[in-house]
């Protein structure tokens, strides 16, 4: 692959993503569905903070529906963005700095907003139709490691000696 192919493919799989979150951000759940995998053949996996693995377009399109249905705003600040390419598939990792507010109450506009940061593994396939979500997985990030001994502690941070 030539590095101007290599650009072109990177540029098209980050607008994919962008895509992916402006969908969210705006509640366009057609948008948001159009961006999946939808091949017949290959099952599409979806996992979100706390969360048990979803398996197959119904469920995970149906947990999206859920989802923008109980929020009245979310936001995504995308930081920490890498590509990787193979073929034709693209893996995005990420830092989803996120804003959210949920229903308001006593008739304010907007509920209240709560900060959360979750560190997201995209992975795309390319397809006739441009670059697809084939999988999103999605873990909260928690809290300072220092404090809870984090992996780059070692093992005794987390066990530490009798």
């Amino acid at each position: 692959m030539s590095r101007t192919d290599r650009a072109t493919d990177e540029a098209a799989v980050e607008a994919a993503n962008t895509a992916f979150y402006e969908a969210m951000e705006t509640g366009d759940f057609e948008s948001l569905s159009a961006l999946w995998l939808d091949d017949g053949a290959t099952p599409i996996t979806c996992v979100h903070p706390g969360w048990p693995v979803l398996t197959g377009r119904g469920e995970v399109l149906r947990s999206y529906a859920l989802i923008m249905a109980n929020t009245e705003y979310i936001q995504f600040f995308l930081t920490d963005l890498r590509i990787s390419l193979a073929g034709d598939t693209a893996l995005v990792t990420c830092t989803e700095n996120i804003l959210s507010g949920g229903p308001a109450e006593d008739g304010a506009e907007l509920g209240p907003l709560v900060g959360q940061l979750v560190v997201a593994t995209n992975v795309f396939r390319r397809t006739p139709a441009g670059w697809r979500i084939w999988s999103h997985h999605a873990s909260p990030v928690l809290g300072d490691t220092e404090e809870t001994g984090g992996p780059e502690d070692g093992p005794e941070a987390s066990n530490p000696p009798a």
